[in-house]
């Protein structure tokens, strides 16, 4: 036997049994589970075979046509492909697709504009902001002044004059919509106002709704925001990595530099394959239906908890993205989770604006509606799962909550086995 021959020819079946037996056990949890966790979704084979590919043998730095490593001629072609896809999915000038995370694509951002200490006004992430917006826990929050904008108490939402009174008082440098669970469309317009009256640089994260737009299904934000950055999983059904876009020609060098050599090194190889694999899909026709139907599944799920008296935040939703407030039925959110959760439906705790702030105390629960979406899910099947969540949330409150469980886990059964995943 050649010493290179296990290193070469033996499957992880037999290398690794426990790392075999977790993947196949992963990928059972999955076909057997409805998938509500906002930002999850499931790739095509075509990507797996990306990611999995021995392009990730190779180590790269640079860009397309300027390496520090010899033998990345394949690799230009890859990363050429992923770039040109992005710009003409968001009709945009400029992409650079190396960054690892949404999260180091906001980091880059912050490299190339701005300076420790420099101000920074970014959505609260009670009201739907994320970490890397300059949450306090986050690199962002400890490196920069940050002030946050949150939404008005009465109808849960985006209160722009607020916002312009923030921004006049604080006088960011930077300021950023978007967020992780804000599920109406934010205007683009007005936000670019604000920015413009105070000089501030403006960054839209469309991490979450990034799909909808390249499918025509949400405004998009590249006419109005200097720098927009997104993740390839969510909405755009892609593999783990973050992209940075944008029309402002005069930014393009300072965030070549900011990504590479400013925050990371070497780029995932195999991730890029992936993304460039997730764009093409995305620019065909069927993908437009996709995010439409997303869209159309997730206010088909607030309509049928709304009717089932589950008080959804804000009274609806514009996107994937359903945020539940559970304490009327007198639970937490991690209770909501864990009952549900019981029923083979995967869902996350998540605050809620002007809720408790520890998140032991949470008493959201963040539903999305991409992951069923790709399984071939429609308003059908999302009526009735909102109905399996409130006879559960119901049953927790007073009912037999065992006979809940064993009946809607039969019927997650059954909408498994109906629309099969990787057949």
């Amino acid at each position: 036997m050649k010493l290179t021959e296990p290193h070469f020819a033996w499957h992880l079946q037999r290398t690794d049994p426990l790392i075999y037996e977790a993947l196949e056990n992963e990928r059972r949890r999955q076909e057997s589970t409805i998938e509500l966790i906002a930002p999850a979704n499931a790739v095509s084979l075509a990507c797996l075979e990306a990611l999995g590919s021995p392009i990730m043998n190779k180590s790269v730095e640079g860009y397309p046509g300027s390496r520090f490593h010899a033998g990345a001629q394949f690799v230009d072609v890859v990363e050429q492909a992923a770039i040109d896809r992005a710009k003409k999915l968001f009709d945009c000038s400029y992409a650079n697709v190396q960054p690892h995370s949404g999260t180091q694509a906001n980091q880059a951002v912050f490299f190339a504009l701005l300076k420790p200490g420099e101000r920074v006004l970014s959505m609260d992430l009670a009201a739907g902001g994320h970490l890397s917006h300059g949450a306090r826990p986050n690199q962002s929050g400890r490196w920069f002044e940050v002030a946050n904008y949150f939404v008005d108490r009465r109808t849960e939402m985006l209160d722009y004059d607020q916002i312009e009174s923030l921004a006049v008082q604080h006088k960011p440098a930077l300021m950023i919509a978007g967020g992780s669970a804000y599920p109406r469309v934010i205007d683009f317009p007005q936000m670019r106002k604000i920015a413009d009256r105070v000089g501030a640089y403006f960054l839209v994260d469309m991490a979450h709704i990034a799909g909808l737009v390249a499918a025509g299904a949400h405004p998009s934000p590249l006419p109005w925001a200097d720098i927009v950055t997104c993740t390839l999983t969510k909405t755009l059904r892609g593999p783990p990595g973050g992209i940075i876009l944008s029309n402002r020609d005069d930014l393009g060098k300072k965030l070549q530099s900011a990504v590479f050599p400013g925050v990371q090194g070497s780029f995932h190889s195999q991730d890029v394959a992936a993304k460039a694999v997730a764009l093409g899909e995305a620019l065909q026709p069927a993908y437009r239906e996709y995010g439409h139907r997303v869209v159309e599944n997730a206010r088909a799920l607030a309509d049928s908890l709304r009717s089932r008296g589950v008080r959804i935040v804000s009274g609806d939703t514009d996107t994937h993205l359903v945020l539940v407030d559970v304490s009327p039925k007198g639970l937490l959110g991690q209770q909501a989770e864990d009952i549900l959760g019981r029923a083979n439906m995967t869902t996350n705790k998540n605050p809620i604006p002007f809720g408790p702030a520890k998140p032991s105390e949470w008493t959201g629960l963040r539903l999305g509606s991409p992951a069923g979406t790709s399984r071939g899910f429609g308003r059908g099947e999302y009526v009735k799962i909102g109905n399996m969540i409130a006879d559960l949330l119901e049953a927790a409150r007073g009912g037999d909550l065992d006979r809940a469980v064993a009946e809607v886990s039969d019927q997650v059964a059954d909408l498994c086995a109906a629309y099969p995943l990787y057949r």
